[in-house]
């Protein structure tokens, strides 16, 4: 469902909803869906205008949730009170300063922090995922890595699956690869992609 004038209103009695995709999410049209306690899996499409993520953390059902393009929100933090979330995927972001508030989201197995599709998010350090332990993929396609490590990926016990742009030399690559050998790694290069290490 995507927001043209008032069309949503009356989606929060759709008690039974656990699937929703919808676009153009405006602050009120994000309090309709927070009402919907079945929710399991949401995706907040191009454009996410609304500016206070709150009203989610109703949705104690929530496993999944992708955002695109939320040009208005600079503090994610609340997100990491959904007790059931373990996939958040968050596109091009403008507002977000860091990945510093992931620090603790111990409990998310795939994390995905994606650039849009003209502007590359500039990711300052990996370093806040570092020891995350249920960490299983981590997805950082159209982003550039200000200090170039991977390293700070090497301490996430669980990490399976790693997909991010050709951001950072391939000795590091290398040496994730050393640390982590059953890892699947993929990394773009314009034009092509590469698999480091497949299974």
């Amino acid at each position: 469902m995507g927001r043209q004038k008032l069309n949503y209103r009356g989606i929060s009695e759709r008690q039974s909803l656990t699937h929703l995709i919808s676009g153009n999410v405006d602050q009120p049209f994000l309090e309709e869906i927070g009402k919907l306690e079945e929710l399991e899996r949401l995706e907040l499409e191009w454009p996410m205008v609304a500016k206070d993520l709150t009203p989610l953390l109703a949705l104690t059902k929530l496993t999944f949730l992708s955002i695109d393009t939320p040009r208005n929100i600079s503090d994610f933090r609340p997100l990491l009170d959904l007790p059931a979330l373990r996939t958040l995927i968050i596109t091009d972001a403008k507002k977000m300063e860091d990945l510093s508030w992931l620090s603790r989201a111990h409990h998310l197995e795939v994390i995905g922090i994606e650039g849009g599709t003209w502007s590359a998010y500039n990711i300052p350090s990996l370093s806040p995922l570092a020891g995350l332990k249920s960490l299983r993929a981590f997805l950082g396609v159209s982003t550039e890595l200000a200090d170039k490590s991977l390293q700070p990926l090497a301490d996430c016990p669980s990490l399976e699956y790693l997909r991010i742009a050709c951001v950072a030399p391939k000795a590091q690559f290398e040496q994730l690869n050393a640390a982590k050998p059953d890892l699947i790694c993929e990394w773009f290069r314009p034009a092509m992609w590469k698999t480091v290490k497949s299974v």
